[in-house]
């Protein structure tokens, strides 16, 4: 039988012999890592065996590049792989931990059931309580944290989630609103944001969510991200960047003048509205930006010049306000119909 594939999406990998970093398609089967220089190859460029293997992440081993982890063979190659932002490192990193655990314990890989695991009652409904926590007037206040020379955006403490749950009448005690916040958890409702609650959310036995002042987590699809502080103040007081981050991720975007293909770094940010896009591959300021405000943007079954390129599927097309018209290929169909919502609200809402 064919391994299961569990996760696939585009990674920043360095080169094996030489000092380079170049946009990746991966994925993750039961037993290893394949990665590709095109998605749409057949054959992959290399292959990482995961039994025997190790994963660090954070990885500090290239100082100047953020989210970076690492993977170590059972015959001490390192593999070092970049994400986009940290919701997507965090889900590679505990899907590759838990494919690793399960071949050292003889195990198939399988996802955490949340209601066996912390026996959950089936009256409670996750979803439900994930959009009332959300809710801007009722719901758990988000923040800006600052620790530990770092700045953590729209983020909440483990305290703030148990303390929301019984005054809203959701827990009785802490005990049971613990138990409540490990299932909004387990779930990907609720993500890890620093090293105290990743320690508890990515336990490989029982993950579970910490009711502590120091335990910072974020909502999986707000608008979360992590700096380190700067002194470039002229680059933080630029107009353009000052919406919050809606969603983020990398794309396939066709190039204006040549007509070419690339992976690119997208960030879709509100009021004002634009969408940054950068190379995966460099720490430098944005390759570009479209501003969306009463942009146009839909699904398209064809782009001009892509078959010579071998793109075909999950395409959508940004006309701008100057008609200006941009070409994107999402990796999946899901992943196409997310960002053309996520585009849409912000072209009416945003600057």
């Amino acid at each position: 039988m064919e391994p299961e594939q569990i996760r696939e999406g585009y990674l920043v990998k360095k080169g094996t012999l030489l000092n380079t970093w170049n946009a990746v398609w991966v994925i993750l089967s039961e037993d290893g890592v394949e990665f590709y220089k095109k998605k749409t190859d057949q054959s992959p460029k290399g292959m990482i065996p995961l039994k025997g293997a190790t994963l660090t992440s954070p990885c500090q081993d290239y100082s100047k590049r953020a989210l970076v982890f690492k993977i170590s063979t059972e015959k001490k190659q390192d593999h070092f792989f970049q994400a986009s932002h940290m919701e997507e490192r965090e889900m590679w990193v505990k899907d590759i931990k838990r494919a690793i655990s399960c071949l050292q314990g003889g195990k198939k890989f399988a996802r955490k059931s949340t209601r066996r695991s912390i026996r959950l009652p089936e009256t409670v409904n996750l979803s439900q309580l994930y959009a009332e926590m959300k809710d801007q007037e009722e719901g758990v206040k988000e923040q800006r944290v600052e620790r530990d020379n770092k700045a953590f955006n729209y983020c909440f403490t483990g305290v703030t989630v148990v303390d929301w749950l019984i005054f809203k009448d959701k827990a009785r005690n802490r005990p049971e609103g613990l138990m409540l916040g490990t299932g909004l958890l387990n779930e990907g409702f609720l993500q890890p944001a620093g090293d105290t609650s990743k320690e508890g959310a990515h336990s490989v036995e029982k993950s579970v969510l910490l009711d502590q002042t120091d335990a910072l987590y974020y909502f999986a699809d707000s608008g979360f991200f992590c700096e380190g502080y700067s002194s470039d103040e002229d680059v933080l007081l630029k107009e353009e960047f000052r919406g919050n981050i809606i969603k983020q991720g990398c794309l396939l975007k066709q190039g204006h003048r040549i007509k070419n293909w690339k992976v690119r770094k997208f960030i879709l940010r509100d009021d004002p509205a634009y969408l940054h896009y950068y190379d995966p591959t460099k720490e430098d300021d944005p390759l570009g930006s479209i501003h969306l405000r009463s942009s146009v943007v839909t699904a398209v079954d064809y782009v001009p010049d892509a078959k010579k390129y071998d793109i075909e599927g999950n395409l959508f097309e940004i006309i701008s306000s100057d008609e200006t018209h941009y070409y994107f290929q999402a990796a999946t169909a899901e992943e196409r119909k997310e960002w053309i919502k996520a585009i849409q609200t912000v072209s009416k809402s945003g600057k």
